[in-house]
């Protein structure tokens, strides 16, 4: 029987060795989120090099870019860091990080340029939550949105109380008088956020207490503010742990608990409807816009008019189901793609490290810790006895503590309860002009 001989291979026609191929397929089959890395990092190149040569547009495309190439790294690294990943690292991740690159002068100016543009010029943030207030709304069964409005106030108004009394506790055991405690940490905490709470609080201080111009006061309560709705990001991602273990506590967004819960459709099972989905939008900002022209004659901010407007569009039933589901359908779609790169922007503007920097200290640090936590626990034990989830209640509760829309965006990813956008703005905005009035008159008489 005749031997083979084997073919012999031509040098230079090789395949590639076989480390070599496996690395490769490795590398294809690593995805950062979506994208598969070399992809990713095709693109990433790409924004880095138009930055660098000055060439990044700034305007919404350039401050898109930045975002989300960021928003996807920084997230998914979140989402994977072992414990990290179950305190909210996403959100802290996207949010801090870029507050921490901007401390260190890490981005040059077209970079900070077509972000600045895209947050503050385009207003990005209020399109955001406008999409998630109207389509979470309109997607909600209604007997469950309004017992969660009428009911909400009970455990703000508690959890509100509870964070002075914890607050005053801990900040006079460690060495704070009850006026710097009140005025200068619990405030700033409780105010609603910067915008809505600290720029006109440092604005009233100065006026009644004089010596110091506004700014001065702003730069005494940032820090405050900054560090409680840290420790609220962390807390709600301990509360999403909470409601995974023992699912019972949690309504996985549902706020009170109702037998309807589990009887209307789900708006989720709906086939997708592209051309509804561009009604949702102008729904959205149709409500946004509302909400500012009666802000003046109502007497309320615009953004509760806005939730008010869409709660009433909902029960009285004025905009077909087919509406409701494109404005609900937008809402998940912005909500899952958009959330991450909004923070890298809001990390990027409205978190100063440098002002943090200048005036922590440990017992500051355990002062607001106490007041986060105070919240939390009021807001727990006071929404099961009203019948509502506990875990959701105190999430919602808790969003009082953060920095305004930046805030509710921030805690509601941690603990993946963005369907709570309405009642998480009551939270925030009713609760920070409540906070912001009292304040001022308080101010005036212990002046």
């Amino acid at each position: 029987m005749q031997k083979a001989i084997p073919t012999p291979v031509s040098k230079g026609k090789e395949g590639p060795l076989p480390e070599k191929a496996a690395f490769i397929q490795k590398c294809k089959q690593f995805k950062v989120g979506a994208f598969p890395l070399p992809v990713y990092l095709a693109l990433a190149v790409v924004i880095l090099l138009a930055s660098v040569a000055g060439k990044l547009p700034n305007d919404m495309i350039g401050g898109f870019a930045v975002i989300m190439v960021l928003g996807i790294l920084l997230s998914d690294i979140g989402m994977k860091l072992p414990l990290l990943k179950n305190i909210g690292g996403p959100a802290i991740m996207a949010l801090m990080i870029p507050s921490l690159l901007i401390y260190l002068n890490l981005f040059n100016s077209s970079v900070t340029d077509a972000v600045t543009t895209l947050m503050k010029e385009a207003n990005f943030l209020y399109l955001y939550i406008s999409i998630l207030v109207s389509g979470s709304m309109l997607g909600m069964h209604r007997k469950t949105l309004v017992a969660g409005i009428t009911r909400i106030f009970i455990p703000l108004i508690v959890g509100t109380i509870a964070a002075v009394l914890g607050g005053l506790l801990v900040g006079t055991l460690t060495g704070y008088s009850m006026y710097h405690t009140f005025f200068f940490i619990i405030v700033p905490i409780l105010g609603g956020g910067i915008g809505e709470g600290i720029l006109p609080l440092s604005i009233a201080y100065s006026s009644i207490l004089g010596g110091h111009e506004a700014g001065y006061y702003v730069s005494q309560m940032i820090p405050s503010a900054i560090i409680g709705n840290v420790f609220a990001i962390i807390v709600a991602g301990f509360l999403k742990r909470l409601g995974e273990k023992k699912p019972h506590l949690s309504g996985n967004g549902t706020l009170v608990k109702s037998g309807d819960d589990l009887q209307h459709d789900n708006p989720d099972n709906k086939p997708k409807d592209f051309m509804m989905m561009g009604a949702g939008l102008l729904i959205a900002c149709s409500f946004f816009i509302v909400g500012a022209l009666l802000a003046d004659y109502v007497g309320i901010p615009g953004p509760i008019v806005m939730i008010l407007m869409a709660v009433l569009i909902k029960c009285v039933k004025a905009l077909p189901e087919r509406f409701e589901n494109g404005a609900y359908q937008l809402y998940k779609f912005v909500a899952g793609n958009l959330t991450w790169p909004l923070m890298v922007g809001l990390g990027m503007l409205y978190v100063p490290l440098k002002d943090v920097a200048a005036i922590i200290s440990v017992p500051y640090v355990l002062t607001c810790l106490a007041i986060v936590f105070s919240m939390v626990v009021s807001g727990y034990f006071v929404g099961r006895k009203i019948n509502m989830y506990p875990v959701d209640a105190a999430i919602v509760t808790v969003c009082h503590s953060g920095l305004g829309g930046t805030g509710d965006v921030a805690i509601l990813s941690a603990s993946n309860r963005m369907q709570l956008m309405p009642f998480a703005q009551i939270s925030t905005r009713i609760g920070g002009v409540s906070t912001v009035i009292v304040a001022t008159i308080l101010l005036r008489f212990w002046s």
